[in-house]
């Protein structure tokens, strides 16, 4: 069962195969894994314990950033994220990012991005689409029409706590009247905007 794995020059922490999204474009619909991290369809969730115990089994001073990112929608482990992150911070001198829907508060019933305040360098926030309508269309989130709007709150609410907010988009979906508008979208915000290439 893979929890950790590298890609890169960075450290992946693969928490839970959870997702309340179903992308159109989600790259677990067609393979496994990503370079050599082996399957990263998990038997079960980890726990604290679990994960942490594979943090000895890797040399840290390889790696320049920790990512929570992998097969599910890393904020669905939250409590398990939080602490991992602590633990991190405590030992390790490396950033820590979380790749992300956006949908956390949705997840968990109440504003999620205060939680991050001092353990979380980087939120990448999956913005996919400028436009609403086709965000559910891409995106297809089990919480319905109130998607969008909840995850451009989130990330409003997480430029107040984490150092560096990002919104992201793939690279094959978009037009560029539609690029320039998430780049609006993000200036409004006070993000980053970045496209991310399609992978197969």
């Amino acid at each position: 069962m893979t929890i950790l794995y590298e890609v890169g020059e960075s450290l992946y922490v693969n928490l839970t195969n959870h997702c309340p999204c179903a992308c159109t474009f989600c790259l677990r619909q067609t393979r496994d894994h990503m370079e050599n991290s082996g399957s990263l369809w998990l038997a079960h969730t980890p726990d604290l314990s679990e994960v942490l115990a594979e943090f000895a089994k890797f040399d840290m001073t390889r790696y320049r950033e920790i990512v929570f990112c992998g097969f599910g929608e890393p904020m669905e482990a939250l409590s398990v994220l939080l602490e991992v992150a602590k633990y991190c911070k405590a030992h390790y001198s490396q950033p820590i990012r979380i790749n992300t829907n956006g949908l956390a508060d949705l997840i968990h019933k109440k504003p999620v991005a205060p939680l991050l305040a001092g353990l979380i360098d980087t939120v990448s926030i999956s913005l996919n689409t400028p436009n609403k309508d086709r965000y559910h269309e891409l995106v297809r989130p089990k919480f319905g029409d109130i998607s969008f709007d909840a995850m451009l709150q989130f990330a409003k609410d997480c430029t107040r706590y984490v150092p560096t907010v990002v919104l992201t988009t793939v690279a094959t979906t978009l037009t560029e009247a539609e690029e320039e508008e998430c780049r609006k979208i993000c200036e409004s915000i006070g993000a980053v905007y970045r496209i991310r290439p399609w992978v197969d």
